[in-house]
């Protein structure tokens, strides 16, 4: 496969000079995978990811005009990162604007589904959260809509303004959030609109765009491994021409080096600029083409008895709960016929596709599940979230000393970690968050027996 873009050429270029390697990676080009000859550090010429203005700017120059927003910046450590230096650069433009922020400390408002490493960064940059909790019950911890209304009316009644707003579309069973319509609300009230987009950076390429930052967000992660032919930890940190005339590129730059590695794997950045090619080709029309064989599968298997549920096009979320089964149970009857899922649940069974699945890999799924026997139905499973009783900050808990304890006994004490189902690393219960009795159940539904709470004086 020839190799065409900036840092590519400049990699391949490299290896047929073939130099003395007397700088790192230790492998020198050779050894165990393969791959070890095209992974480089910044060697002379090969720019730098967070002061780029060579090889690595004009991939990313490009990059930023195939998706057409106001800058494309990358990431080789998967959007966690890039959620990290969104938060920062929106807090830094807030305290511009507000000359510091005076006393108060900081407030983002966000959908409770929120991934891990959105906590991390409230902690590592002291930011309070309020929580916009659904108003009506939910079915997973994975997917919570939030209604536009329901925005608006936490934002009129708020007294500090936010410096943000931080939704998950599509979240990880795919349910996309009303973008357009909470980034107007989002624009009334001057307040950005952030995304985590990490499973939808495909969604640029439908017809008409369905990507967060067209729809109105002011910036966006976007996890390219996810569903892009990109190596694991390739992400796009994208902003929006409004928002990108307020920041510099450089400021970016920083935001990202603020929460990034000094040593970026050259390997992800050869992957992220060979796709600008690959999505400057036919890859609109293919994208499809495809998305229409995935909708032919979900109405079969929904013609079989399955709940599909409504979700991006890339992704195929099934319930087996009419036919008896648990997505757990599905997951491994999949498993078993040499078919791995990208996650399971008790609800949910998740297939992640994209264009680089082939058409009787779909004929597969469809027979795989069209001979599995049916049972009693399952009961359906649903809870409501309260707001919760905030004890602590989420900085001052995640710091504390804590023990671990089992979830009965937790009532009443206050949770000194995050705790997650992983996949997709959504927490239940959040640093400095009081535990309750109305939690066990969930705890219970995804087999959470432990947690850490905070070591009492």
């Amino acid at each position: 496969m020839i190799l065409k873009g900036p840092i590519c050429d400049f990699v391949s270029g490299y290896i047929k000079e073939n130099p003395v390697r007397m700088h790192m990676p230790g492998h020198k080009g050779r050894f165990f995978m393969g791959c070890e000859e095209r992974d480089i550090t910044e060697v002379s010429g090969g720019d730098c990811l967070y002061q780029a203005e060579g090889i690595i700017a004009e991939s990313e120059a490009r990059a930023t005009e195939i998706f057409g927003f106001g800058r494309t910046l990358y990431s080789t450590e998967g959007s966690s990162h890039c959620i990290r230096a969104m938060i920062a650069l929106a807090l830094s433009l807030y305290k511009k604007r507000n000359h510091g922020a005076g006393l108060q400390k900081p407030v983002i408002f966000a959908a409770r589904n929120v991934h891990r490493a959105f906590l991390s960064a409230c902690a590592l940059l002291d930011v309070q959260i309020r929580w916009l909790i659904p108003e009506e019950a939910v079915s997973s911890l994975c997917s919570m809509s939030l209604a536009p209304e329901s925005l608006r009316r936490a934002l009129a009644a708020e007294k500090q303004k936010p410096f943000g707003v931080y939704v998950t579309s599509p979240d990880y069973l795919g349910h996309c959030q009303d973008i357009a319509a909470l980034g107007e609300i989002c624009k009334a009230f001057d307040v950005p609109l952030l995304v985590d987009n990490a499973h939808g950076a495909y969604l640029k390429f439908l017809q008409p765009s369905r990507h967060p930052v067209d729809l109105g967000a002011s910036m966006s992660c976007d996890s390219a491994h996810k569903t892009l032919p990109v190596l694991t930890g390739g992400a796009y940190l994208q902003i929006s021409s409004h928002f990108s005339s307020l920041i510099t590129r450089q400021q970016a730059k920083n935001a990202l080096a603020l929460f990034g590695s000094t040593s970026p794997s050259y390997l992800v950045l050869q992957s992220l600029d060979l796709c600008n090619a690959y999505l400057k080709e036919d890859y609109p029309k293919r994208l499809s083409l495809f998305c229409e064989k995935i909708q032919a599968l979900k109405n079969g298997l929904a013609q079989l008895g399955y709940d599909i549920y409504q979700s991006d096009p890339l992704r195929v979320v099934i319930s087996g709960k009419k036919r008896g089964y648990r997505g757990e149970q599905l997951g491994e009857l999949l498993r078993k016929k040499g078919v791995e899922c990208e996650f399971c649940d008790v609800d949910a069974l998740v297939l992640m596709l994209t264009c680089e699945n082939r058409p009787e890999e779909l004929e597969l799924i469809r027979e795989i599940l069209g001979g599995v026997a049916e049972k009693e139905p399952l009961p359906s499973f649903s809870f409501s979230f309260k707001q919760p009783v905030q004890k602590i900050s989420v900085r001052e808990a995640l710091f504390s000393e804590t023990e671990r304890i089992p979830v009965e006994a937790a009532v009443g004490r206050i949770c000194g970690a995050p705790v997650i189902s992983c996949p997709p690393a959504i927490p239940i219960a959040l640093c400095g968050e009081m535990i309750t009795e109305e939690m066990l159940p969930l705890f219970g539904a995804y087999d959470v027996d432990v947690i850490d709470v905070l070591t009492e004086n």
